[in-house]
C-alpha cells in the first residue's frame, strides 16, 4: 500500500487528496497541527485518516505534499529533514514560487528521500476544505522542478502519481520557472493592486471614481482583491525576480508616455495590435496560474421576473449559478447581467439553455 502524507489539507492540499482517496493501492493521511481542522477532515471524507502528530504522518509515507502557505514551507521542509523517512521517500510542495525552497532543500541532508518542487496551476476564489474537489486540476498545467542529481525514476514516480489529477504535467527549472510565474501571476497582482489603490485614492476626493468603476475595470483588478498575507509571501520569496520585472514594467509604461507626450496615435495602435496579436494566441479556457472565473453576459429585456426566468431556468437544469449582477457601467462589457459560474462545465450548461431564448457573450 502506498502512503501519501498531506500537510494543509485546504483548497489544494484537500484537492489532491481526493484525487488520490480511493485509488487502488492508495493510503491518504492528512496533518494539521489543530484537532479541529483534523475532525473536519475526517468528517468531510477527504482523507482516509487524519492526524495532529507530524511524525505519525511522515512515517513510512511513500510521498509527503506540503500544501501549506509559503512562509512555512520551509520550517516544515527542515523538520521533515530531521526525520528518519522511508528510503525513497519523495517530498514535494506546491508553492508558487520554488527557487528559495529548492535552494533550501539541497542544503540539507537527506538519506535516500528526494525532494521534487511542485506548483499545480489551479485554483478558486474561495478557499479552505470545503472547496476542495476532484476536479480542481483537470487540465490545469502542474509544473514540477526536479533538482539537479534527482533520479529519474524518483520523478517518474511522482509524474505517476499526480497522473490522478489529470493535469498536464510540465518539467521545468525551479528559477525559470519563478521568472516566468513572476512575469504572468506575481507582477499582475501588483500591477492591480496598484491601479485599484490609485483609483481608490481619486475616489477618496471624488466618490464618482468608485460609482463608475464597475464592468471592465471590476473584471481586470479582480485579483487586487486577494489575500493580503498569502501575497505579502509569495512576493518577498520572488522579490528580486521582481524587482527586474518592476524595472521592465516602468520601461512599458514609459513608452506610453512618449507615445501620448508625441501624440503618436499610430504608435499607440501598434501596441494595442502587438498585445492583440499575443494574447490571441494564447490557449483558450485553460486552466492557468490566474485563477479562472467562469463568467457570461447575457442581454435581457428590462421587465418583471426576467431575472427569475434565468435563475429558475439554470436551477431547473441543475446548474450551479454561483453569482448574478446587474451590469450599470456597460462601456467595455456586453449584456446587462453578469452570470458567475464555480464550473466551466456548469458554465457551458448554461450558455446552451439560455442562448435560445437571450444574446448571451463570454
Amino acid at each position: 500500500m502506498t502512503k501519501i502524507a498531506i500537510f494543509g489539507v485546504g483548497l489544494i492540499g484537500g484537492s489532491l487528496a481526493l484525487c488520490f482517496k480511493g485509488k487502488p493501492g492508495l493510503t491518504v493521511v492528512g496533518h494539521s497541527n489543530q484537532p479541529e481542522s483534523v475532525e473536519k477532515y475526517m468528517k468531510r471524507g477527504v482523507v482516509d485518516y487524519a492526524t495532529t502528530s507530524m511524525e505519525e504522518a511522515a512515517c513510512d509515507a511513500d510521498f509527503i505534499f506540503l500544501c501549506t502557505p509559503v512562509s512555512l514551507l520551509e520550517p516544515y521542509l527542515s523538520k521533515l529533514s530531521a526525520m528518519k523517512l522511508k528510503p525513497g521517500c519523495i517530498i514535494t510542495d506546491v508553492g508558487s514560487t520554488k527557487a528559495q525552497l529548492d535552494e533550501s532543500a539541497s542544503r540539507m541532508e537527506w538519506k535516500d528521500v528526494h525532494f521534487i518542487g511542485g506548483h499545480p496551476m489551479a485554483g478558486k476564489e474561495k478557499s479552505g476544505v470545503e472547496a476542495a474537489t476532484s476536479l480542481l486540476f483537470e487540465n490545469a498545467i502542474y509544473v514540477l522542478t526536479p533538482q539537479e542529481g534527482t533520479p529519474e525514476e524518483a520523478y517518474e514516480r511522482l509524474a505517476g502519481l499526480l497522473k490522478w489529477t489529470k493535469a498536464h504535467l510540465i518539467r521545468i527549472d525551479a528559477k525559470l520557472h519563478d521568472e516566468i510565474v513572476g512575469a504572468i501571476s506575481h507582477l499582475p497582482h501588483i500591477i492591480a493592486v496598484a491601479l485599484v489603490n490609485q483609483v481608490a485614492a481619486y475616489s477618496e476626493r471624488n466618490p464618482l471614481y468608485q460609482e463608475l468603476a464597475a464592468g471592465g475595470f471590476r473584471d481586470i483588478t479582480r485579483i487586487a482583491s486577494s489575500d493580503p498575507v498569502i501575497w505579502r509571501d509569495i512576493l518577498m520569496n520572488n522579490r528580486q525576480v521582481l524587482l527586474r520585472l518592476l524595472q521592465d514594467w516602468n520601461e512599458e509604461v514609459g513608452r506610453f508616455i512618449r507615445l501620448l507626450e508625441a501624440g503618436d496615435g499610430e504608435g499607440i495602435a501598434r501596441e494595442f495590435a502587438r498585445a492583440n496579436r499575443f494574447r490571441s494566441e494564447m490557449p483558450e479556457r485553460r486552466k492557468g496560474v490566474i485563477h479562472s472565473f467562469y463568467d457570461i453576459y447575457v442581454d435581457v429585456p428590462d421587465h418583471p421576473g426576467v431575472i427569475g426566468h434565468i435563475a429558475t431556468l439554470l436551477g431547473s437544469h441543475k446548474v450551479n449559478l454561483a453569482n448574478i449582477q446587474i451590469i450599470e457601467s456597460r462601456e467595455d462589457v456586453h449584456g446587462a447581467l453578469r452570470l458567475s459560474f464555480s464550473e466551466e462545465s456548469h458554465m457551458d450548461k448554461a450558455i446552451s439553455l439560455l442562448k435560445d431564448q437571450y444574446e448571451v457573450y463570454q
